[in-house]
């Protein structure tokens, strides 16, 4: 008997069982990582495709309410439930079950959980890069590109303010605006500041204005006006829908971990034919060899 514990104490401590406890599958990682980023996008997609995003600076998306936003942060945080579930779940039950000789109780779903986490991990490094990436690639493909010193941060979120502002009714062929609408645009997005746009500034729009679509100058100073309280209000609508999404997101990743953590357990679990613990009991059914669990 004392030579079969002495046995048993060497191989876990330096034999082949003590190093297998302690080594991350990554065949099964990047399996549960896949299907968490396949799984992601199909939702994604999906909810695009609904209308539920809100990251569009076009002027009729620019009108979603607030509470479209929140049902857009709803929608990610369910996608992830999901996604990171699905993806934990087949890391877990695709990894190696915990050798026979482990000391600690509750070592297999420790392994387990730590694939799914892992999964998770990896889940969203490559989607993070992808989106670096992707966006990396429209900037460079941008027809603006080429223009970059006569743009601003307003164009993209301000654009059809900026046509409205400068709309004329006969200008010269081949006027050359984007120095004009670069300035105006940069004028413009001082309107959601605490002070607004400063009387100098408002001053010169209004002459830029006139100057550049024939306008009289009561008539300028009137359209300056409507558009400064449309930008203000395009703006917050905006800033507000982005801390919405940002929020939405890293709630959504936080839980995603959580979540493939413990569907990696489940998945671990139901390899092994074992029941779940008391918190994953309704899922049992899913065994391979259902057990009557305990009655307390």
């Amino acid at each position: 008997m004392a030579i079969e514990t002495l046995m048993r104490e060497e191989v876990m401590e330096g034999g082949v069982a003590a190093e297998d406890r302690r080594t991350i599958q990554w065949s099964s990682v990047l399996a549960g990582a896949f299907a968490a980023g396949a799984m992601s996008f199909i939702l994604v997609s999906f909810g695009v495709a609904i209308g539920l995003g809100v990251s569009s600076a076009s002027p009729t998306w620019r009108d979603a309410s607030a509470a479209l936003a929140l049902l857009s942060g709803l929608y990610l945080i369910i996608q992830a439930i999901f996604s990171f579930g699905f993806g934990g779940y087949i890391a877990g039950r695709a990894a190696r079950p915990a050798p026979a000789l482990a000391t600690i109780e509750d070592e297999g779903e420790r392994r387990d959980g730590l694939h799914g986490l892992t999964a998770w991990a990896l889940a969203v490094l490559l989607g993070a890069v992808l989106l670096a990436l992707l966006g990396a690639a429209a900037i460079d493909r941008s027809p603006m590109r080429s223009s970059a010193s006569n743009m601003s941060a307003a164009e993209p979120l301000l654009s059809y303010e900026l046509d409205k502002l400068l709309r004329a009714p006969r200008r010269p062929p081949n006027t050359d605006l984007r120095e004009a609408r670069a300035e105006a645009g940069r004028i413009l997005m001082t309107s959601s500041s605490h002070s607004g746009v400063s009387t100098d500034d408002r001053t010169y729009l209004v002459q830029q204005v006139a100057a550049l679509t024939g306008l009289a100058a009561p008539d300028a100073e009137r359209r300056v006006d409507a558009l400064i309280a449309v930008s203000k209000t395009a703006i917050n609508r905006a800033r507000r829908n982005a801390i919405i999404v940002a929020f939405s997101v890293a709630a959504a990743t936080l839980i995603g971990a959580a979540v493939a953590w413990a569907a990696a357990v489940a998945g671990g679990r139901h390899r092994d034919g074992e029941p779940l613990p008391n918190w994953m009991a309704s899922s049992n059914r899913f065994h391979r060899n259902p057990r009557a669990m305990p009655v307390p």
